[in-house]
């Protein structure tokens, strides 16, 4: 576990699709300062997210460690997949490691679901997070702790599509408002059973168009809420046996 009585702030990135987020936190989790955003670069390679990182960043007050949620499969700081981005551009990119040298801070780098998992958990028994934006993230947690990251956006809901195709953001503009909403009934339906959890969180840029009613166990919640996970990735200790391995 990272010592973190000496920590005070920490910068906390939410990478996606469309827009690069970013805030500064203390170890609570509270914001120090206005949540900021810029555009995400076209193309989205390793070295326009960074620089857009820089740019972002650059008139934000000190800060002593760095999180970062990404949009992919994530292992040990080390980019997989990045679907939304361009997966042969960052395939295989330590880009924790590159960021701690271009921001000169020590740097984690997570799935973006799971690092907004962190951030609006109770930590009490199974917990699912969804984050409905560009594509569809999910993270999994067992009283606070994350467990090994499944890419279910990439596993088929139907005969032609998978997740991220049937429910994503361009599925949305394509279907439409009510159609969407019929998918992701569906989709709930289908999570419930397959997973069996205590609580699920929706987040991300599309939850606020949700129309139908969530269930009890179901809760909206914000990405102002989700980026508070930055600081629990330096300030919870995760267990070896269960932490996801992209964290």
């Amino acid at each position: 576990m990272e010592n973190t009585s000496a920590i005070v702030k920490i910068l906390s990135i939410d990478i996606g699709g469309s827009h690069i987020k970013a805030t500064i936190l203390n170890n609570k989790g509270e914001l120090q300062k206005a949540y900021d955003k810029v555009v995400t670069p076209t193309p989205a390679n390793p070295a326009n997210v960074i620089d857009s990182i820089k740019k972002l960043t650059s008139a934000f007050p000190d800060y002593d460690h760095v999180s970062v949620g990404f949009p992919g499969y994530v292992r040990d700081g080390v980019i997989k997949t990045a679907p939304n981005l361009g997966t042969d551009d960052w395939k295989d990119v330590a880009f924790a490691e590159r960021l701690t040298t271009e921001l000169g801070k020590p740097t984690k780098v997570v799935n973006d679901a799971d690092m907004q998992g962190l951030g609006v958990v109770s930590g009490k028994g199974f917990e699912m997070v969804l984050t409905l934006g560009t594509g569809f993230g999910t993270a999994l947690l067992m009283d606070g702790h994350l467990l090994p990251h499944l890419e279910v956006a990439h596993h088929p809901i139907s005969k032609k599509e998978t997740y991220d195709e049937y429910i994503g953001e361009k599925a949305l503009e394509r279907e439409g408002k009510k159609k969407w909403n019929k998918r992701m009934e569906k989709v709930l339906e289908v999570l419930k059973t397959v997973f069996n959890y205590d609580t699920l969180y929706i987040g991300g840029g599309n939850a606020d168009k949700l129309t139908f009613q969530l269930d009890e166990n179901m809760k909206i919640v914000t990405n102002e809420d989700g980026i508070k996970g930055g600081s629990r990735l330096w300030t919870v200790e995760h267990n070896t046996k269960t932490a996801n391995p992209s964290a």
